[in-house]
């Protein structure tokens, strides 16, 4: 039983001492292979050595290989479902100064605005063109939770322009592929993934969660439902679009005096009107420009920055390269927004 007591012994030391566990347990799995072997031999000294049965040391094999699979399985499922940093939720570490010093270095932001930064909760819709830079800054920003709702599979054509992804991400839902890349830029936030195709049975509940949402989708099904879930909830809405080489963007809060996104587009265009990417083509960093400016927007509502794109349709013309706004108002009667529309 001498090599029993010598393999439970190099266990022990290898649970207690981490730096060297994983050579202590190369070392007793080393040993238990060889007393497998010796149990073989015929009876002798060698045989003598390790003590105990065959049957019992293969016995004692099959247990450690079961507990070491289920350990690093449940490392793996921990990994995977670790709760945001305690700096996420207290006061700001010397990391992290040091980290948004620039921000804090700006009188328009300072520490209070970096501390509403950290308290705020933004929902992005999509995790694709839009979403990607959207989503990268607003980690990158330091906004304390950020949900993110696609139901989408990253592909090798999103690689073009959805700059969150990487190529060893195809095939992986996006909002996990996001929670991974925005987890590894700044680990003092909280990622919250929503694998789903929002509806009307769940938009209302999850946008109530959040203090501002941001939508980046690519159809207008979507748009309207969640122009009204926002509506519904008093909540401003920055709502983005790209088509070619086009973009535009806007801050809908009819709460706040602003219209809303069926005041401004009562009704879907007509079919063929507004392709997609997919079917009409895209350059690859225009959502880069349009996403930077809708992270930008939410930032200033964040920390109550400059002025807001409120009443303003903001267009972007990257072929021309020129730039123009559009004044935008509250449509009297609108359907979606005419008893929320606040005049102030």
């Amino acid at each position: 039983m001498g090599g029993l007591w010598l393999l439970i012994g190099l266990g022990v030391a290898g649970g207690l001492w981490r730096r060297g566990r994983r050579a202590l347990w190369a070392l007793a799995g080393a040993l238990w292979l060889g007393f497998v072997v010796a149990s073989f031999l015929p009876a002798g000294p060698l045989r003598e050595i390790g003590g105990g049965t065959r049957a019992g040391w293969l016995a004692l094999g099959v247990v450690a290989g079961l507990g070491g699979l289920y350990g690093w399985g449940l490392g793996r499922l921990r990994a995977r479902a670790r709760p945001a940093p305690e700096a996420a939720k207290g006061p700001f570490s010397e990391t992290e100064l040091d980290r948004y010093a620039r921000h804090i270095l700006l009188r328009e932001i300072g520490g209070a605005g970096q501390k509403r930064l950290k308290a705020a909760r933004v929902l992005v819709i999509g995790a694709g063109g839009l979403g990607s830079p959207v989503l990268l800054y607003l980690a990158a920003a330091g906004v304390g939770v950020i949900g993110v709702v696609d139901d989408d599979t990253v592909s090798n054509s999103n690689l073009q322009r959805q700059v969150l992804h990487r190529d060893a991400d195809i095939g992986v839902p996006k909002v996990f592929s996001a929670e991974a890349a925005l987890r590894a830029l700044n680990p003092f936030i909280e990622i919250r993934p929503y694998r789903r195709r929002l509806g009307p049975a769940d938009a209302a509940e999850l946008i109530a969660e959040y203090d501002l949402v941001i939508d980046g989708c690519d159809n207008f099904e979507t748009r309207y439902l969640v122009n009204a879930a926002c509506v519904a909830a008093g909540k401003p809405l920055i709502s983005g679009a790209i088509a070619q080489w086009e973009g535009q963007l806007s801050v809908y809060d009819p709460a706040r005096g602003a219209p809303c996104y069926a005041c401004v587009f009562p009704q879907a265009p007509a079919l063929g009107l507004a392709p997609s990417c997919a079917e009409a083509g895209v350059v690859g960093a225009l959502p880069g420009v349009v996403g930077a400016m809708m992270a930008t927007e939410a930032i200033k509502e964040i920390t109550r920055a400059g002025a807001s794109a409120r009443g303003r349709l903001m267009i972007y013309d990257a072929l021309w390269g020129e730039s123009r706004q559009i004044a935008v108002h509250p449509r009297a009667g609108c359907p979606v927004c005419g008893a929320h529309q606040n005049p102030a």
